[in-house]
């Protein structure tokens, strides 16, 4: 695939901000323009930017040479193929692709839900039934770390863990009891790129 203008639309301290530490980790910082937009924020303050071409106004978004690509889980699998020799991903074809592509998708499919429904104090046995709690949530990764490995992946540190972990930066209260677990949350909270995520959000937020 033919690498040409990226753009990521990012808004600081937002969901987004996962994916520009995940563009660090890949070492894609010179090749994806980082572009501040506005979002509605859950305060209310903010509003929608009509720079930003999300289709519902939020960030991430990711323009490819006009080719747009939403949401978190899509926009790390595409940049993880257009850019197969990456750091910090599973490469189209090697042998933890699919457990790779599998956190990103549950990470969207099931996590979120289940932590929407948690926040929001609402439940039914139809939500149970098909997702579960944070409970079982939790268990899916403890159970991964059982073995001693640090990261969510056998090969190592990916940006899957950077996704799966996001939650539990803004909620550190639920992160479960659990010494494998709160052990990879600081593993993954401290690395390099999540703190200079944090210096470059604050530095634009400031502006």
């Amino acid at each position: 695939m033919e690498v040409k203008m990226i753009t990521l639309y990012h808004a600081p301290f937002s969901r987004s901000s996962a994916i520009v530490a995940a563009v660090e980790e890949m070492d894609l910082l010179d090749r994806v323009q980082i572009r501040i937009v506005d979002i509605r924020r859950q305060d209310g303050s903010g509003g929608r930017d009509p720079a930003n071409p999300h289709p519902d106004g939020k960030v991430p978004a990711l323009d490819h040479d006009g080719q747009i690509v939403t949401e978190r889980p899509a926009i790390l699998s595409y940049l993880s193929e257009v850019f197969p020799d990456a750091p910090a991903i599973a490469a189209p074809g090697s042998a933890e692709r699919g457990a790779f592509l599998t956190w990103l998708a549950w990470y969207g499919d099931v996590m979120e839900p289940v932590l929407m429904v948690h926040a929001a104090k609402v439940d039914g046995p139809i939500f149970q039934a098909g997702f579960r709690g944070v409970e079982e949530m939790n268990a899916r990764i403890a159970d991964t770390l059982s073995d001693g490995r640090p990261y969510l992946l056998k090969q190592g540190f990916t940006v899957a863990d950077l996704l799966v972990v996001s939650p539990y930066t803004y909620f550190p209260d639920e992160v479960p009891e659990i010494p494998a677990f709160r052990d990879w949350v600081a593993r993954v909270t401290a690395r390099a790129s999540m703190q200079n995520v944090v210096a470059r959000d604050t530095q634009a937020r400031a502006a």
